[in-house]
């Protein structure tokens, strides 16, 4: 069983099981990196690691972990996906997303998706094992950045589907024009949509929107 700091305790009569974890990243240097680091600790070993968010659900599902530290952008299948997908096979899964995006819109569908931490990848090792132990004794952590941008965003006025639709257009450099075709509606509905935009979001500018829309999130450049 887990004690109150989410080590894993030995019986009267066994040894200390280790807490089981599976690690998932594209990159395979970061994955050895973070597996030197997890089994460097005696109540934490890795069972598995996965390249990408399919891997990753397949290796949850054989190895059943005890907990999963999940990178966001892979490819085949992304973090967010495979941590639906995963608490679907287990409701109490535990998944510690490990990644170097902080936009509060990552972070916040990271969470909704039933993800029980976030966590940076500048992170030092002995905090990502605290949190790593944290989430096996049932809490929640949020690496100090995330917890900032997360609270911004509550703050912050939401962006109707609409207007989000218009911004990722806007940003792959489509002109009002060919917006309002893309979606259907009159120019003059589009520079509606964009007025609205700019007012939420603070800025004056289509090249200040998308920059501050890249910073949130809400638009991706892959």
């Amino acid at each position: 069983m887990a004690s109150a700091d989410g080590r894993i305790e030995a019986t009267a009569d066994a040894a200390p099981r280790r807490a089981r974890v599976l690690v998932v990243d594209d990159h395979a240097l970061l994955r050895t990196g973070v597996a030197n680091i997890v089994n460097h600790e005696q109540d934490l070993e890795v069972v598995a690691e996965a390249s990408d968010g399919q891997e990753a659900v397949e290796a949850f599902e054989r190895y059943r972990p005890d907990v999963t530290l999940m990178d966001l952008r892979m490819p085949v299948m992304e973090g967010v996906e495979a941590i639906r997908r995963i608490r679907a096979i287990d409701p109490q899964a535990r998944v510690v997303v490990l990644t170097t995006y902080d936009a509060d819109e990552d972070i916040a569908r990271a969470l909704e998706a039933g993800a029980k931490a976030y966590i940076l990848k500048d992170i030092a090792a002995s905090e990502l094992v605290s949190c790593v132990r944290q989430v096996l004794a049932g809490r929640t952590y949020l690496a100090p950045a995330a917890a900032a941008k997360l609270a911004e965003r509550v703050t912050q006025v939401q962006l109707t589907p609409r207007e989000l639709s218009v911004l990722r257009l806007m940003a792959d450099g489509l002109s009002n024009k060919e917006i309002g075709v893309e979606l259907s509606i009159s120019e003059r509905t589009v520079k509606t949509h964009l007025a609205h935009l700019f007012e939420k979001l603070g800025v004056t500018s289509r090249t200040e929107a998308v920059r501050v829309a890249t910073r949130r999130g809400l638009v991706r450049f892959e």
